[in-house]
């Protein structure tokens, strides 16, 4: 069973930065497409940016121009720089990875807390 480790989440002041990794448990990540998600209290979970297995990246309008994905395929791991947090983007941030082919599962992270708060 693939396992999704996620990291770096934490407190934060608003307009600080905080970088999220999920590695995966094994040698998998370079066929997947990576996504981060997440989801605030009372609200349902919406996608944060995405990247293909040939680095083509997606975000969302509110990630756009802060946050940042990549991926290193040679550690199994995927990031996402975020810069000027705001308050609003407190949430549970959830990695996914979606295979190539319905063949194979996707896998979801079990999520690490982002709060953003002076």
């Amino acid at each position: 069973q693939v396992q999704l480790v996620e990291s770096g989440g934490g407190l934060v002041q608003p307009g600080g930065s905080l970088r999220l990794s999920c590695t995966a448990s094994e040698t998998m990540l370079s066929i997947y497409r990576a996504d981060w998600y997440r989801q605030a209290p009372g609200k349902q979970r919406e996608l944060v940016a995405g990247i293909t297995n040939d680095d083509k990246t997606n975000y969302a309008d509110f990630a756009k121009g802060r946050f940042t994905i990549s991926r290193d395929n040679a550690k199994n791991t995927v990031y996402l720089q975020m810069n000027s947090l705001k308050p609003e983007d407190t949430a549970v941030y959830y990695c996914h990875l979606d295979p190539p082919t319905p063949i194979l599962s996707d896998y979801w992270g079990q999520g690490t807390q982002v709060t953003v708060s002076s």
